[in-house]
């Protein structure tokens, strides 16, 4: 198993106190954070993108190149792009920048977004996102896999002999497809032989499962080799206690009051925006929230394993209102008490 750390960048006020750090407070934790994930040995971290909420994750290639420049060997993902929203020919240009600055470390996790606001924001229509997601990444895919580019398609302007640039650092970076609830992801993920990264965020493991199911059978159905299928899982926050009992009760008070902070009655009843486990024994019971002692949270990860076959785990610590310090505390006890077990347990040959 190989290891990722995910930041949203979220900016909401601190659940139990309310105190609202700067944007700059938040951009240098983040990236902080990300000097630290390297130096505990996590195999990556990513950054979202939201433009609905309370976000900064806006420009997650500017926030991953200001950790390039800080680091040296971690990979950088993004968390998603949501390419849906975006034109193809900037993704390629700024991603490729960013992959030459950082030595071929960038791998993208591509979506049409967790947000449906962000249709609104840049004139498109909600009721096309698949269409406009399929479009676009494979216009992408032929812009860093191809020069001289002849293209025409309904939703930007036709190219003619276009070679974006700089190219990337050694060919075309890895894509991943993001998926949370719909089966379009997988399929799209299947058709081109690339790896599936599903959210595994807030539904039950079922539903995750499902569309692992579909991703895997798909991927073969279009020819592809089965052991090229990998599979990378969220999670929904990272919260570590000696004991079961002790993490209840050191995080249940934030833990239930960012649940109903979070929560979005508007979306009341939709797939994949509000999670069902609203109490904290709820979660360390049966959630995609990794909380607990160290052994329930190996024995959590390694049930996903059984059932998804994956290769790469994303942990959150910032999603909480943890601190700084706090944040730093939790992922050397998972670099140092949890990891080294799943990754014998689980061993993965991504990245090898």
């Amino acid at each position: 198993m190989k290891f990722s750390v995910l930041s949203l960048i979220g900016h909401a006020p601190h659940p139990l106190n309310h105190r609202l750090p700067s944007p700059a407070e938040r951009f240098e934790e983040v990236i902080g954070t990300g000097v630290v994930a390297e130096r505990l040995g996590f195999d990556a971290y990513a950054i979202g993108e939201r433009h609905a909420g309370p976000f900064l994750s806006s420009s997650p290639g500017v926030v991953l190149g200001a950790l390039a420049a800080r680091t040296s060997t971690i990979r950088l993902l993004t968390g998603v792009t949501v390419l849906a929203i975006l034109d193809p020919v900037r993704v390629a240009e700024e991603f490729a920048t960013l992959d030459q600055i950082s030595g071929g470390r960038v791998e993208l996790v591509v979506g049409k977004g967790a947000e449906a606001g962000h249709f609104d924001l840049f004139g498109l229509d909600e009721e096309r996102q698949w269409d406009l997601q399929r479009e676009k990444y494979e216009l992408l895919r032929r812009l860093w896999s191809e020069e001289d580019v002849d293209w025409a398609g309904e939703f930007r302007p036709a190219l003619k002999n276009t070679t974006t640039l700089p190219r990337p650092y050694a060919g075309p970076p890895r894509v991943w497809h993001g998926s949370a609830t719909s089966l379009e992801s997988p399929e799209l993920a299947a058709r081109h032989g690339d790896p599936l990264f599903t959210a595994n965020a807030i539904q039950p493991r079922p539903a995750y499962a499902r569309l692992i199911g579909h991703y895997r059978e798909r991927f073969e159905a279009y020819g592809h080799d089965p052991a090229r299928a990998h599979v990378a899982a969220g999670s929904g926050g990272l919260l570590i206690a000696d004991s079961s009992q002790q993490a209840v009760k050191r995080y249940k008070e934030l833990y239930e009051a960012k649940v109903a902070q979070s929560f979005r009655p508007h979306l009341e009843g939709k797939t994949g925006y509000n999670t069902p486990f609203r109490t904290i024994e709820e979660a360390v019971a049966d959630g995609p929230q990794l909380i607990g002692s160290p052994q329930q949270i190996i024995d959590k990860i390694l049930g996903w394993h059984e059932v998804y076959g994956h290769d790469l785990q994303s942990v959150t610590v910032d999603g909480f209102g943890l601190s700084a310090d706090e944040q730093t505390e939790t992922l050397q006890r998972f670099a140092e008490e949890i990891a080294p077990v799943v990754r014998r347990e689980a061993p993965s040959a991504l990245w090898d």
